[in-house]
């Protein structure tokens, strides 16, 4: 059974940090590509940040890039998402996903397999 448990979110004034975290168990962490997508309210589902298995290669979403650090360690089956300078509009859940296609914008890519069940993360003004 594959699980994707997400940690780390909070409330955070605008500029500030936060470190998500997500861990998995039942599939082979070393072999999957691991992404983060996010929903705020009122919206659609969008893509934030990919790691591929490989490499690894790391991709992301124009909103995000020189803000948002992905990464992963394979050891702990655990891969993680940097959040530095987080503004307003970055307010949603943050869900970790394993096997993302992450090509275009974030609004485009998707993930049609298995979902972790996200972790709120709200920032201020």
């Amino acid at each position: 059974q594959v699980q994707l448990v997400e940690s780390g979110g909070g409330l955070v004034q605008s500029g500030g940090s936060l470190r998500l975290s997500c861990v998995a168990s039942g599939i082979t962490f070393q072999y999957t590509t691991i992404g983060w997508f996010r929903q705020a309210p009122g919206k659609e589902h969008e893509g934030v940040s990919c790691i591929s298995s490989a490499d690894p290669s790391t991709y992301y979403a124009d909103s995000v890039k020189g803000r948002f650090t992905i990464s992963r360690d394979n050891a702990k089956n655990t891969a993680y998402l940097q959040m530095n300078s987080l503004k307003p509009e970055d307010t949603a859940v943050y869900y970790c996903v394993t096997d993302p296609v992450c090509l275009g914008p974030g609004s485009k890519w998707t993930a049609r397999n298995h979902w972790g069940r996200g972790t709120q993360v709200t920032v201020s003004s």
